[in-house]
């Protein structure tokens, strides 16, 4: 007897193909689901890597020049009608509305500072949105993969011990092959959501520390030009 259940055990395909070949139609959604959200996490993931890298290179780049010592109209004209990056943005933005608050006769438009503060921050607020934009994807999957997958376990256990009762059998060669197929499908979405949850809390926290300079900046510049008001 433990003969035969060694050889039926050893005629079962335990690969992850062979597993899912096995599995019911629903669990086969299931794992299929939770494939799909792991690539969508990764290129989410690799997506905002490569975005924050540039970003900080960007703003790297931009401090320099702007703590340079040029004078500020000659760095906005050399950026021009189109800035690229964010913290040319929020610059051009500021500088905007500080040259438009002049008269034709050279006075000041009363209330120029809330202005420019109110398009530095909503400069800053698309760059938000960027930066931001896909993060709740992977919060989703991090909450909700691990629940995706118990329930195809849970489909796949039931479907595993409805067999056992029609086969009248409770031999270890009958019971494995359904109990392997039901904990795949927690072992995808466990896959899927491990990583979406570790980086989208440092994915989380990078993206307010880039937002955090934005602000330092626009602060920094809104004080200077409030300088340059009361001089």
């Amino acid at each position: 007897m433990e003969a035969e259940t060694l050889a039926l055990a050893q005629e079962i395909d335990f690969s992850m193909w062979g597993l899912f070949a096995r599995a019911t139609l629903t669990v086969k959604i299931v794992m299929a689901m939770l494939v799909f959200a792991s690539f969508w996490s990764w290129s989410i993931i690799i997506q905002k890597v490569l975005q924050y890298r540039r970003r900080r290179g960007e703003a790297g780049d931009f401090d320099r020049a702007f703590w340079s010592g040029e004078p500020l109209d000659g760095l906005y004209d050399q950026i021009g009608a189109t800035p690229e990056g964010p913290s040319e943005k929020i610059f051009a933005a500021g500088m905007t509305e500080w040259r438009r608050s002049h008269r034709d006769d050279g006075a000041l438009i009363p209330g120029a500072t809330a202005r420019i503060d109110r398009s530095m921050d909503v400069a800053i607020a698309k760059e938000a949105e960027s930066l931001q934009k896909g993060l709740p994807v992977l919060a989703t999957v991090g909450s909700t993969a691990p629940f995706v997958g118990l329930f195809g376990t849970v489909w796949g256990i039931m479907n595993a011990f409805i067999e056992i009762a029609e086969q009248q059998n409770t031999n270890l060669a009958v019971v494995a092959p359904g109990i392997a197929e039901a904990l795949l499908a927690t072992g995808l979405g466990l896959l899927a959501a491990i990583p979406a949850v570790v980086f989208y809390n440092k994915l989380s926290a990078d993206s307010d520390r880039i937002l955090g300079g934005y602000e330092a900046f626009a602060d920094e510049f809104a004080t200077i030009l409030s300088r340059q008001l009361d001089s």
